[in-house]
């Protein structure tokens, strides 16, 4: 089983013709709201993605923002481990989303702010652990240290990008970035193989958009190609990656077919809107790599 440690938000999402620049007002269109969250679309991404069982510790306030949250989570099959927060409301997220596909996210934590180590469940039977940093710095580093020294895999998502520190690096098995991400991680501008050598983890996987993505174990880089779509929203993509790429390895797939699937379950969910109301199941994912003639 994967054990998702992270964040749940309501997305309020406005599709506009473009996003605004500093101090432009731009007169949008549809209005919906999904649910969202970089940890819940994680834990749904693993569970519908990538087929395998999922569990997710979160934090949500007692309000009805939480109701869609949970509700979306259960229909994916996540099992739930719920710290409620009566005095803070659930995350929320607001969102424009451009006619081609790009996103601009202002995310207000809430609830999510107030998960804290001592809300760990019981490893047991867990083989990953996955976190992001929508929720505190501490917790994900306590929860690191508690899964290292259980024998639990753990991976890091570091987005929203950050500088980590030593202690936290050292706990993680296996980071996952965007080339930003990747340059805040290790503290230097240069290109994403000067950036990886700064980086000391034992594998370090760079999703690379519209190009794939690239994963470093011991100097040695894989890289998968992408898949050619034309995207309708991007959110929730690199998440999807994240809960497809950590499913299949989970499966004991080869870190080529890991990022093959990672790849194919994010070009997949930007072809609808919204964040996990667009993350696609195991047999689509299978699908389209067949469709595209990949070798597997």
């Amino acid at each position: 089983m994967i054990l998702v440690a992270g964040s749940a938000n309501l997305d309020f999402v406005v599709r506009a013709g473009h996003i605004p620049q500093p101090g432009e007002t731009v007169l949008g269109r549809d209005f919906q709201t999904f649910p969202g969250g970089k940890g819940a679309n994680q834990a749904v991404a693993c569970a519908r993605a990538g087929g395998v069982s999922t569990a997710m510790l979160l934090a949500l306030g007692a309000d009805d923002f939480a109701k869609p949250l949970e509700a979306s989570l259960q229909a994916a099959g996540v099992h739930m481990h719920v710290r409620r927060e009566p005095s803070l409301p659930t995350g929320t997220a607001f969102i424009c989303v451009s006619d081609d596909g790009e996103n601009a996210i202002t995310v207000a934590p809430g609830a999510n702010h107030a998960l804290a180590p001592g809300d760990l469940p019981p490893l047991d039977g867990i083989s990953h652990l996955v976190m992001q940093l929508e929720i505190p710095l501490a917790t994900v580093a306590a929860c690191a240290s508690a899964a290292r020294a259980r024998g639990v895999k753990v991976v890091l998502n570091a987005a929203p990008a950050q500088p980590l520190p030593p202690a936290l690096l050292a706990d993680i098995d296996i980071l996952v970035v965007n080339e930003g991400e990747l340059a805040v991680v290790a503290g230097h501008d240069g290109g994403i193989e000067a950036c990886l050598q700064r980086v000391k983890v034992p594998c370090v996987v760079v999703t690379l958009g519209s190009e794939g993505s690239c994963a470093c174990v011991d100097g040695a880089i894989t890289r998968a190609t992408p898949f050619p779509i034309h995207p309708v929203d991007t959110t929730g993509a690199g998440d999807t990656f994240v809960g497809g790429f950590v499913a299949a390895l989970s499966q004991g797939a080869s870190l080529a077919r890991a990022l093959q699937m990672g790849n194919a379950a994010g070009a997949l969910a930007c072809l609808k809107p919204g964040a996990q109301s667009s993350i696609p199941t195991l047999a689509e994912v299978k699908a389209f790599i067949s469709s595209t003639s990949q070798p597997a």
